[in-house]
Parts: C-alpha cells; structure tokens; sequence
C-alpha cells in the first residue's frame, strides 16, 4: 500500500486554529497574532499564513478589519428548522410584524428583522421559470429581502410569483407584510404542498456579497435553498430562493421515522 499522503500546512494549521476556537482557547471578539509571529510560530512563510487565514474567512471562523487586524468571529449559526418553517399552525403574527421566520428566530434568543423588501415585475430566468413551469422570459412578479439576525445579515430571501397571482395584492407592496398564516393564504393561493431543493454553491457571488456585507474576495460558501410552494390544483404559487451563508446557518430537518 502506498504511504498515507500527508496532509498540506494550510490545511494543517487552518485545522489547528479551528480547534483552539473549538475548545475555546481563541474566543469570539479575540484578535489572532501578526501574519509574522504565525509564520514563525508554524515554521513557514507568511504567504502560506495569509492563505491559512483566507480559508478561515471563508469558512467563516475569523472576520478581518481593516488596519485592525484578523479577529475570531462572533456570529454564531441560527438553526433554520426547515421541518417546521411555514407548515401547519404558522406563527405569524400581524401586530407585531412578527412572520414565520422571525418568530423562529426569536424562539432562539435572537432579535430578528428584515429590510424593506424590493419588487419587481421582470422576466423569468431560466431556473425561476421551470420551478413556476412557465416559458423562460415570462414575466413574474420578484420580491426581494434581506433577513437580519441581530442585526447581522444572515439571509437573502427572493421569492417569485406568477403575476396573476401577485398583481394588485399585497405581495406587491415595498413594506414588510405580515398576514396571519401567510399572504398567500390571505389573497385566495395557499399553499397545500412544498418542495425543497438545497444545492451547495461555492463561491458567492458579487451582488450576494454586497447585499449580505460580505467580502467576495474569500470565496464564502453558500447554500441555496430552493423552496417552491405548490396550489391546490398543483400548480406553482410561490417558489422562494435563500442564500445562506454557510457559516451563519444551519439547515435542520427532524421526522419521525
């Protein structure tokens, strides 16, 4: 048998920083030591440190500022239990603003908000079309949001209509609308069955970057759920595409089984 392939020193020493933020050793808030001390202390050049360092950005375990230094992270993951989101007896709540997602999020600890979202009526890219089934170039009806975990952008949460269904309702409004078990329920297209696609799509990209302050330059691996809602006569109501920040959240399903 061929000898065990050893493993590079970027991987070596990204994996022995993550296990002194693991254990607790390097703490949210802490700042790492100068490029220098690091290439003296692992016995390598500093380049090989600021690719160390890249990988981690990446991953998200540090955050960089400028003329500060490299620090560990704090932000720690939101649980998104998918299971749950948006089935049965929702927890929306008009009063307080306080939709599915928010209210799960809370449940947490977290304080929960969302941008004031952006509509637009354009045409279908290919992939929205299919999910709606309709012809690409379509027009449909894009609602645009960001979702803030303590302030901190988390996701971004794009949902897409069929403009019968959308037009001259509230899911054209630029304002965030919570209706009791969900707008649509309220405008006569609920939905009575959910398909979820999640794909894994490194790296993000530069407009996701800006919208979720995050730098392109580190290559931030994302997920991106696919949601799509399905009417009573199985046709397409709704379909919603998160970007999550792999760093930020955490996907959760539980069933019985």
């Amino acid at each position: 048998m061929p000898p065990p392939r050893k493993r590079s020193p970027i991987r070596e020493i990204a994996d022995d920083l993550q296990g002194l933020i693991a254990s607790g050793a390097l703490r949210p808030g802490d700042k790492l030591p100068s490029t220098r001390d690091l290439a003296i202390k692992y016995g390598v050049g500093e380049k090989t440190i600021y690719r160390v360092i890249s990988l981690l950005k990446a991953g998200g375990q540090l955050e960089g500022s400028q003329g500060r230094g490299v620090f560990v992270r704090g932000n720690h993951a939101l649980e998104w239990h998918l299971t749950q989101f948006e089935r049965g007896s929702r927890r929306d709540d008009a009063t307080s603003g306080r939709d599915d997602w928010k209210a799960a999020a809370e449940e947490q600890g977290r304080t929960a908000t969302q941008d004031t979202p952006r509509v637009s009526v354009e045409q279908a890219p290919s992939d929205i079309a299919a999910w709606l089934r309709v012809e690409p170039g379509t027009f449909v009806v894009a609602r645009r949001r960001v979702r803030r975990v303590d302030g901190v952008p988390f996701q971004l949460a794009d949902s897409w209509f069929p403009t019968d269904i959308a037009m001259n309702t509230p899911l054209m409004l630029e304002e965030d609308v919570t209706m009791p078990g969900g707008i649509l329920a309220n405008i006569g297209h609920p939905q009575k069955a959910l398909r979820d696609e999640i794909r894994s799509w490194p790296p993000i990209n530069p407009t996701e970057a800006e919208r979720l302050e995050l730098p392109e330059d580190v290559g931030t691996p994302v997920v991106r759920h696919i949601r799509i809602g399905y009417g009573a006569d199985d046709q397409p109501v709704r379909v919603m595409v998160t970007v999550a920040p792999g760093h930020l959240n955490t996907l959760v399903y539980e069933m019985e089984v």
